[in-house]
């Protein structure tokens, strides 16, 4: 990437010292968990045990080495030519080269806006109030933009490359293996964590609707893969409190209280090398300060629910309008996981596809072509929130 921040430039002013002594231990902390390597299946097509063990056990696992060099080098493409249209400012129609900005067009509301190194969420109303605690805003750096892009949703519509990713039949086989064979797509997004600018996300647990259900168990509101660009440090990336998603709803505010800083004592960060995915739960207490270190974390993220968990559910007010989720809904909503299977079988045809059981049962086949991409406009304003 272009963007270099001379080291030193930023920092965490006068909580540096102890920031610095939180990522080390959180380092070592996270290393000796056991979550981590390649995708694995039986000979029998089932997820190996001990990753099913440890993920339920942790909350996340980081499967090693998913994304080669030539799908990295696809997805680095994709990511600057969204960067190169993104709007000259926050409201802009425009990017820099007063061509029409990406998203523009969209009914959706595509792209988020931070100061750098700010907290837009912590201590606010915003995404129904789950954010309670404000993380800690370091100065940026003399000249820095008033306003950085951190979050970009219905991602699939502005990347081939983050679609394929999306096609992966290693990882869908992961979710149907943790989620049944029928599971449901939830949303998808690119995260980017710029060096020096990118804010932080303050704790929160992403469910919203099954806290009392009595359905509700460790894994009722899905999980989000996290396969990374750049790969993920202490410093840019996600902390995770291991075994939380297994507490129901947690009080935040409290455990922050008890901690007396938002560098909660238990959590650990996820470390992933380039081409490394996380697979997150979503109900783990989860957050990433703000990125004053010298590299980027660019993140495709994209996540997947038990479909018995959004039919006939009335969801939403955060990545979509509130709606009851009913089977026509999720079958459009599906669609997208045919066309990311059949485009990942075009530039990777020596892959084996995955078979999405729903389409194939129903004797559904999807091809990628321009009248595909065409109908991925504004796609997640049917997303599958819960």
């Amino acid at each position: 990437m272009d963007q270099t921040i001379p080291a030193g430039a930023v920092d965490y002013g006068p909580e540096e010292a102890a920031m610095q002594a939180y990522l080390r231990d959180g380092e070592k902390r996270a290393l000796a968990l056991g979550n981590r390597g390649p995708i694995r299946f039986t000979s029998d097509g089932a997820l190996h045990p001990d990753i099913v063990e440890a993920y339920w056990r942790v909350g996340f696992y980081v499967f090693e080495d998913v994304l080669k060099a030539d799908e990295l080098a696809d997805i680095e493409r994709d990511l600057h030519d969204i960067q190169n249209r993104l709007p000259v400012e926050k409201g802009a129609t425009v990017d820099a080269r007063g061509r029409p900005a990406l998203a523009s067009d969209c009914k959706a509301n595509d792209l988020y806006w931070c100061k750098p190194l700010g907290d837009p969420f912590g201590g606010t109303e915003l995404a129904n109030g789950r954010h309670p605690v404000k993380m800690y805003e370091p100065a940026a750096q003399a000249g820095a933009p008033k306003e950085v892009v951190y979050l970009i949703l219905g991602s699939l519509q502005f990347s081939d490359a983050a679609l394929r990713v999306y096609g992966h039949p290693g990882l869908l086989g992961v979710a149907a293996a943790i989620n049944g064979t029928d599971f449901a797509p939830f949303n998808e997004a690119i995260w980017i964590k710029e060096p020096g600018r990118g804010g932080s996300v303050a704790w929160h647990q992403d469910g919203t609707t099954h806290w009392n259900s009595a359905a509700w168990d460790e894994g009722v509101h899905g999980f989000n893969f996290m396969a990374q660009l750049y790969g993920c440090t202490a410093a840019n990336g996600v902390w995770v409190v291991p075994g939380s998603h297994k507490l129901g709803r947690i009080d935040i505010k409290a455990q922050a209280e008890q901690a007396g800083t938002e560098r909660l004592p238990d959590a650990v960060p996820i470390l992933c090398k380039p081409g490394d995915v996380a697979m997150t739960n979503r109900q783990a207490l989860h957050g990433s300060f703000a990125n004053t270190s010298k590299d980027w974390r660019v993140t495709i993220n994209f996540g997947f629910h038990r479909r018995r968990s959004v039919l006939g559910v009335t969801a939403g007010g955060i990545h979509n309008k509130a709606a009851t989720y009913d089977a026509a809904r999720i079958h459009e909503r599906a669609k997208v996981i045919g066309y990311a299977i059949d485009a990942r079988r075009a530039r990777f045809p020596n892959e084996t596809p995955f078979v999405y059981r729903p389409h194939a049962d129903a004797g559904e086949t999807y091809r990628w072509d321009l009248d595909a991409k065409a109908s991925l406009k504004d796609y997640n304003l049917l997303d599958l929130s819960i």
